[in-house]
């Protein structure tokens, strides 16, 4: 088993190659894993049932035992994904504007690959093909640390990946497997400048706080999910219905999963119970405040909240609800407790959709939409390295350009500064 510093440092040399590979060759590359994934499938599936069995055995929830289950439709459109990176635009090389000086200076702004990217993630294999993907497209290499829960399924990715990247003429450790899941590998990661030039931790709150507050490589942060669905005042109460549905119950262990539900006072005695009705089949517990308990107190599954059920990412069959007086109580509400990941309004109002919008302080911002769609697949990108919601370089789904810097190339003709 390598160690972090010997894989980064083995990543670092492939970056270079990677560097100056051509948009042809990336493309050649990432079909061949395309089709590698699927050709290997079954082993990755035997390698994922052990993963899954160990999980179960450990009393994992069954929310995350799905966010780490790998079935047919999940891997072929894992691989699917692999190909459409490769149809996107190739973002290396390209010329963001040209200034020509007075002096007569030719100034240009060109994309280039950051380098070397680590990539701390927890029990979700397809971010292992994600990642690698992304990462070889932007002409970078990656070294992935995933969580012990996924360990064989991960390993087993990898090895396929490797191994058509090998035949596509690129060198294997352009992506790489950090087989350490400890807690030390970790810290090793975070301390690895020079050569890791970008960390990106991918997970739950408490991942991402370590990483943050310890990591001396510089870090990407991608965010926690507490995502909020507003029920506007005379909104369309099926419409509505329908969002919270499937922003809570489609994948509830997801970061763009709703764990919020604002409800207006004029519309609460209506939809709630409505509400409560498409959400009981999926066994969803409503943490609700005075208001929202008051009208569906004695309905299964309802308790009272506690005041730090607003501001917590459940990652499971778990919603909070709280009625608002007004579009500016709910959107004070989504300022004190969202993450700036994915928002939504239900809402007839066009006046109020744009207030909403401009507003909210958010990496997504939905009217009428679930926030589910938060996603680099379904945003047009082929797949995302994480969903940022910081504001420094990139923000929302990641796709290949958020994985490369930029460079000026200045030409002149013997200019010198007096």
């Amino acid at each position: 088993m390598r160690t972090v510093r010997e894989l980064a440092g083995a990543a670092k040399t492939a970056s270079r190659v990677l560097a100056q590979t051509g948009t042809n060759e990336k493309r050649r590359a990432l079909c061949a894993i395309a089709d590698a994934l699927e050709a290997h499938k079954e082993e990755i599936f035997a390698a994922n049932a052990q993963d899954l069995r160990a999980a179960e055995e450990g009393g994992m929830r069954p929310a995350m035992l799905d966010r780490l289950k790998l079935n047919e439709k999940r891997l072929v459109a894992a691989a699917e994904g692999v190909r459409e990176i490769s149809r996107e635009a190739d973002p290396v090389g390209c010329a963001e504007g040209t200034v020509l000086r007075p002096n007569g200076l030719r100034i240009e702004k060109r994309r280039v690959p950051l380098g070397v990217v680590g990539i701390i993630y927890e029990a979700r294999p397809n971010v292992t093909v994600d990642a690698a993907a992304l990462c070889l497209y932007a002409g970078n290499a990656c070294v992935l640390r995933g969580g012990k829960e996924a360990i064989r399924t991960n390993t087993a990715l990898m090895r396929v990946m490797r191994g058509a990247l090998a035949d596509a003429g690129l060198p294997e450790d352009a992506m790489t497997l950090c087989e350490d899941t400890s807690r030390e590998s970790a810290g090793e990661m975070m301390a690895a400048t020079g050569l890791l030039d970008v960390l990106i931790p991918r997970g739950g709150a408490g991942l991402i706080r370590s990483v943050v507050e310890n990591a001396r490589v510089p870090v990407i942060e991608t965010g926690t999910g507490i995502c909020h669905v507003y029920a506007d005042a005379g909104c369309d109460w099926e419409m509505a219905v329908n969002i919270i549905r499937n922003a809570k119950c489609s994948r509830p262990s997801v970061c763009n999963a709703a764990e919020d539900f604002l409800v207006h006072a004029s519309e609460a005695k209506k939809l709630l119970p409505r509400v409560w009705h498409a959400l009981r089949p999926y066994g969803v517990e409503m943490r609700c405040d005075e208001r929202a308990y008051a009208i569906l107190d004695g309905m299964e599954g309802v308790v009272r909240a506690r005041e730090e059920d607003f501001a917590t990412e459940f990652s499971d069959y778990i919603l909070a609800v709280k009625v608002v007086d007004s579009l500016d109580e709910a959107i004070e509400e989504i300022a004190l407790h969202g993450t700036g990941h994915s928002e939504c309004i239900v809402t007839e109002s066009y006046a109020r959709a744009a207030a909403f919008t401009e507003r909210v302080d958010a990496a997504a911002v939905y009217v009428n939409a679930s926030t589910r769609f938060t996603d680099g697949g379904e945003f047009g990108l082929g797949a995302e390295i994480g969903i940022s919601t910081q504001k420094l370089h990139a923000r929302g789904p990641m796709g290949a350009a958020a994985l490369t810097s930029v460079k000026y190339v200045v030409s002149g003709s013997g200019q010198i500064r007096e």
